[in-house]
């Protein structure tokens, strides 16, 4: 038997509030723009990814509910950037993991003045002890040095290590992350950015849209004749993507 809201409450059942009953933004902006548009481009990337997908959900600076005790503290907030697997894919207002019946795959924080100690202490040891988040990153878009790794193994997190081409892998996605110098809507700055474990970026939808328009374009000038060489020498394409594409 199936009882309503109404008839639990009405036996004295209370139930655990939904992303419905709680709070899902405290207005607190992101630390600047940099912090922003990392955030942006993180989530860009994935966003695109998961459309390969059946399921999966991005968040980025969404409150997370783990536990009643942190709902009644008030203590609301959520990483800046996470992944989970094998949920449905849709929009949430919050990240509840009693409704969601798992917390996050994978947690990236972005590093500031005020949240450094929090990132790398209190935050941790939530993710770590609290959520068991498998995988979870840290790093300062101002200073690409401070970028660090973990992986739980047996309930405590190890460092993931570069390997020899500065990247970090998460096995749990089969994706990598790296470090890009260059520029993201009039920013320049050095980006952490997902990968192919191929070393293929994950495109953001403007460079997306800029590589099916230079597809298009090198379809035209492989009818026309021209050599895939210079097809690629005109378009900005590998020859290799040239190879794939059918005049």
């Amino acid at each position: 038997m199936t009882y309503s809201a109404a008839e639990l409450a009405a036996l004295g059942v209370t139930l655990p509030p939904t992303q419905a009953d709680l709070p899902y933004d405290d207005g607190a902006p992101m630390e600047s723009q940099r912090h922003q548009l990392q955030m942006e481009l993180l989530l860009d990337g994935l966003r695109l990814w998961l459309e390969g997908r059946e399921d999966g959900f991005v968040g980025g600076n969404m409150f997370v509910y783990y536990s009643l005790a942190q709902v009644r503290n008030r203590d609301f907030k959520g990483p800046d950037v996470f992944v989970a697997l094998g949920v449905p894919k849709g929009e949430r207002r919050s990240w509840v993991c009693w409704e969601e019946d798992k917390t996050p795959d994978v947690v990236i924080e972005l590093l500031s003045e005020s949240t450094i100690a929090a990132d790398k202490g209190e935050k941790k040891r939530i993710y770590q002890d609290r959520m068991h988040v498998p995988e979870y990153f840290w790093y300062d878009p101002f200073n690409p040095a401070d970028w660090e790794g973990f992986q739980l193994v047996r309930g405590t997190y190890q460092p993931i290590a570069a390997d020899g081409q500065g990247r970090r892998m998460s096995e749990l996605l089969g994706l990598s992350l790296v470090l890009v110098a260059g520029t993201y809507k009039g920013v320049e700055a050095t980006w952490l950015r997902w990968a192919t474990v191929e070393g293929r970026l994950l495109p953001t939808d403007a460079e997306r849209a800029k590589q099916q328009a230079a597809i298009a374009i090198a379809r035209n000038l492989l009818t026309m004749g021209m050599e895939p060489a210079q097809v690629a020498q005109a378009t900005g394409l590998t020859v290799d993507q040239i190879a794939t594409i059918k005049a």
